[in-house]
């Protein structure tokens, strides 16, 4: 047993009143009849009556008060004593409350013994003992009440309950509190008859009036208060009377002047000032000093009100004072935006103190900041004030917020003053931008100069963008693969020609397999608009630079210095997820190259976690985050771990206005799509894959058993690449020159099928691979059936892309070969109207993207998606979690075998096992 030993589980409880009542038992009794001996205390017999209308005599042990209370106590804890045991402990803890609180009063016994008991008690305390009574079991009352002859009567329920009380009240330590004789404080009982009609006087048999105190202005002390002494009637508590105007009556006594004169020494153990009104014939009202003031709005209200008084403060003093940091930011605004928001000017912070919604004056301001008291007069009204209050009326001014600072607070409501979240409120112009900002974007038309017509949620983005850049903030659109990012850009572009504060030149960094689609698009959309490509040997930008400047990620990272040599009017990120490590040279080379405007594009804004969004928009809009560190701290870690939804409720209002992301399952985003179909395509291994499986799986967890820390992570990711590529085709594995491909691999023989069944109707497919090496294998094997296949990997020079794509698009070879890291981004593929993924990336967001190369927007047939996967090896139960547990595809597969490399040797046994079927 946690409380209790196995003997004293198995017994009842039953009590037995004394007179005095520090001489009751607690008794305890089996209900099989057996001994209780291992409860210690005497031992006798005593009559129960439990069940039917036969009595019968057990054996027991009697336990005095003292003894018995460490018992009760472990049985109300233990949830495993007998019922009649743990009613008795309840009742227990409730009369050692009430002796805690000092809830005491003298009396005399029937026996004529000097004894405490427990009281006064108010409403509550009573409601407490009458649903304890309630709950009595019958073996906590068994004992039959002598004098019935013919018939067992029980103890009534709520008579044996008070009398516990009374016994713990008189057992325990007595103080002389109420200047009780020592008859009440004595370790022996004495009788003291005559003391019978004084305990009445002082205690009241049945006194319950309780008091209160009410503060209110005192009119002899200018600018004092005092505290009233109220007295509550013990029938009806919510009879109120002043303790000066009290008469003795049925309503709060026959005593009632001498009962509210106990209640007040009783609270004045709790609340010492109550000891002056002591020393008066009535305890009516006690002027206050600041101090006590303070105490009664503190720690001396708390103790009061456990001791039953409550402290009341007039309406008028119960004014909402309150202080709110505002973000001063005066009229006019900054004939600049753009050079103020990416300048160093400061906005002040400031505390701004508001009485019932209304803002202090300057002087009201002072006088609270002056008067270093708890209360203070304001407006011809007493009003009360915490002591911070006062401190922030006196300190006002407080960190001064950079202007991106400022917005994001403007944005979000919060801001953080000693690393601590207040609400915050804006002024002045920064009010009317935030609402400018955060409210949808004002109309803008499509460029005339457009070949091309928007559609709905293109021109969204359009205006979006052109609000946020012609403030000078960014912005980054976010749209899913296919729906149309680039022509957004382009008409973007045009519009901000057609204003002389935002025209100039756009530059746009991209993937070196992205610069012929971005030359393409220019001159399909925007004919006559210069574009000149900054890329390869002996490349120079045009002076002045106009219209297009196309360069990639690579180029940019060598020649950041000759690029941020430019005027450019707006630069552009494509694939920003490319710069989503910001201690990248890529990223650190992009950053400086200085602009008026920035747009990042991507379809993955977060692809592993919100430090990746931090790293785009801290690009685009500089400083709205905060610092790496501190945007972790205060977005990142609350939000990824689902705690904080309030976080992540700020979150979005503060990026909203920056971050535009539309997926093609929105409604009305790009309803003309066709429909799009996945599936998951199981194959056996072959015999040889099924021993090379599990013969290098056996191997490498012997290897990793041995291993720790970078050298195990090491091991870890060549077991999933080493089993990943056995899967694809033993040759690829084995690394063979001049491998025989037939027969030798399930993914292989699908493949086959697939693109014959693909072919024979009519279409064409993209087939993605992790491995350049697994893609040559493919080609050489259609090759050998006759099946044309174009190959296009990191490897491949940027014209030859350009060569590649223009082909398949054009009706050439109707199987392409793609590497994912280098294709799964930016192509324009629709020709394919099915998609293969030969092995999984373990990471949908990755996968998705590469199927978008023919997903898109143009887009006419109905697509089909086939992931290839090895039946009962790590790649089926891979898939099955992306299946299943979308959150812990989020959570830890989404980093690939660095996640999976943190876990256990035995989960990763059990990862690696093979359980498939084999050919």
């Amino acid at each position: 047993m946690a409380w209790l030993s196995d003997g004293e589980a198995r017994c009842a409880v039953v009590f037995e009143a004394g007179d005095p009542p520090r001489t009751g038992r607690l008794v305890l009794w089996r209900p099989d009849g057996t001994d209780p001996d291992t409860a210690g205390g005497d031992p006798g017999e005593l009559t129960v009556v439990v069940e039917g209308p036969r009595a019968r005599t057990v054996p027991v042990r009697r336990l005095p008060v003292p003894a018995a209370l460490p018992l009760l106590v472990r049985a109300h804890r233990s949830g495993e004593a007998h019922p009649a045991a743990a009613f008795w402990g309840a009742v227990a803890v409730e009369a050692l409350h009430l002796v805690a609180r000092g809830l005491l009063l003298p009396g005399v016994s029937p026996g004529g013994f000097g004894a405490w008991q427990a009281g006064p008690l108010d409403a509550s305390a009573t409601g407490r003992l009458r649903a304890l009574a309630a709950a009595m079991p019958p073996h906590a009352r068994a004992v039959p009440l002598p004098g019935h002859p013919g018939e067992w009567v029980l103890p009534d329920a709520e008579t044996l309950v008070r009398a516990f009380f009374d016994a713990v009240a008189d057992t325990l330590p007595r103080d002389d509190g109420a200047a009780a004789p020592l008859a009440f404080s004595a370790p022996a009982p004495r009788r003291v008859p005559e003391l019978r009609e004084w305990a009445e006087e002082i205690g009241g048999a049945s006194a319950g009036l309780r008091i209160s105190l009410r503060v209110e202005g005192a009119a002899e002390v200018p600018d004092g208060l005092r505290a009233v002494v109220q007295a509550h009637a013990p029938a009806d508590p919510a009879l109120v009377a002043d303790v000066a105007e009290l008469r003795d009556g049925a309503a709060f006594g026959p005593r009632a002047r001498m009962d509210a004169m106990v209640a007040v020494r009783r609270a004045a153990r709790v609340w010492p000032p109550l000891d002056r009104l002591l020393h008066r014939a009535v305890p009516d009202e006690l002027p206050l000093t600041d101090e006590e003031v303070g105490e009664l709005l503190g720690r001396a209200a708390a103790g009061l009100a456990a001791a039953g008084v409550e402290v009341h403060w007039p309406r008028e003093l119960a004014r909402e004072l309150d202080a709110r940091p505002v973000v001063a930011a005066a009229d006019p605004p900054p004939t600049d935006l753009p050079a103020f928001f990416g300048g160093l000017d400061a906005l002040s912070l400031d505390w701004r103190l508001a009485l019932d919604g209304e803002p202090l004056t300057e002087a009201e301001m002072d006088l609270l900041a002056e008067a270093h008291r708890p209360v203070v007069r304001l407006r011809d009204r007493w009003t009360l004030v915490d002591p911070e209050l006062a401190r922030r009326a006196r300190e006002r001014g407080l960190k001064p917020l950079a202007p991106m600072e400022a917005l994001g607070a403007a944005l979000t409501g919060v801001t953080e003053i000693d690393g601590e979240r207040v609400a915050v409120a804006p002024s002045g112009w920064l009010e009317s931008l935030r609402e400018r900002v955060a409210a949808d974007p004002e109309s803008v038309a499509q460029p005339p100069e457009l070949a091309a017509e928007l559609r709905g949620y293109q021109l969204t983005g359009l205006r979006r963008l052109a609000r946020t850049t012609s403030l000078g903030l960014g912005g980054c659109l976010a749209d899913d693969m296919g729906l149309g990012k680039t022509i957004t850009l382009i008409a973007l572009h045009l519009h901000r020609q057609a204003d002389p504060a935002t025209a100039g030149p756009t530059l746009v960094v991209c993937p070196a397999s992205l610069l012929g689609n971005w030359e393409r698009e220019i001159r399909r959309f925007a004919p006559g608009v210069p574009v000149h490509r900054f890329h390869g040997p002996g490349r120079s930008l045009p002076d002045p630079a106009a219209g297009f400047v196309l360069t990639t990620y690579a180029t940019m990272r060598l020649d950041a210095a000759r690029l941020a040599g430019g005027r450019w009017a707006l630069a552009v990120a494509d694939e920003a997820q490319h710069v989503k490590n910001p201690a990248s040279g890529t990223a650190r080379a992009l950053r400086e190259i200085p602009a008026a405007a920035r747009v990042a594009l991507t379809g993955t804004p977060v692809e592993n976690n919100l430090s990746e969004l931090w790293a785009i928009l801290d690009w685009t809009t500089p400083g709205l985050l905060g610092t790496l560190a501190g945007f972790r701290a205060r977005w990142a870690a609350p939000i990824e771990s689902g705690e904080d939804p309030v976080a992540a409720e700020r979150f979005a209002r503060l990026v909203r206005p920056f971050l535009l992301r539309r997926r093609k399952s929105d409604p009305g985003i790009a309803p003309e799509l066709p429909r799009k179909t996945e599936t998951d395509r199981p194959v056996a291994l072959t015999r040889e894959q099924a021993g090379l499986y599990e013969a290098f799986a056996r191997e490498t967890m012997d290897r990793i058993a041995g291993s720790a820390g970078m050298a195990r992570r090491g091991l870890v990711f060549k077991l999933f690449t080493g089993l990943k590529q056995i899967c694809n085709h033993p040759a690829q594995y084995l690394k063979e020159p001049d491998p025989v491909l037939v027969g030798r691999s399930g993914k292989l023989e699908l493949l086959d099928e697939l693109v014959d069944t693909i072919v024979a109707e009519g279409g064409a497919v993209l087939v993605f691979t992790q491995y350049v090496a697994m893609a040559r294998l493919i080609e050489r094997h259609l090759a050998g059936r006759g099946v044309p296949a174009a190959l296009l990997h990191g490897g491949t020079p940027v014209p030859r892309r350009e060569e590649l794509v223009r082909a398949f698009q054009g009706g050439g070879a109707p199987v392409f070969l793609l590497s994912l890291k280098a294709a799964g981004t930016g192509l324009n593929l629709t020709r394919a109207d099915h998609v293969v993924h030969y092995d999984r990336w373990w990471n949908p967001a990755v996968e998705d993207q590469a199927t978008d190369r023919a997903y898109r927007i143009g887009q006419t047939r109905p697509v089909q998606v086939h992931r290839l996967i090895a039946e009962g090896t790590v790649e089926d139960l891979i898939a099955g979690m992306l299946r299943t547990k979308r959150a812990l595809a989020d959570s830890v597969l989404r980093s690939g075998e660095a996640a999976l490399s943190e876990l256990s040797d035995a989960e990763l046994a059990d990862l690696v096992e093979l359980r498939g079927p084999i050919l």
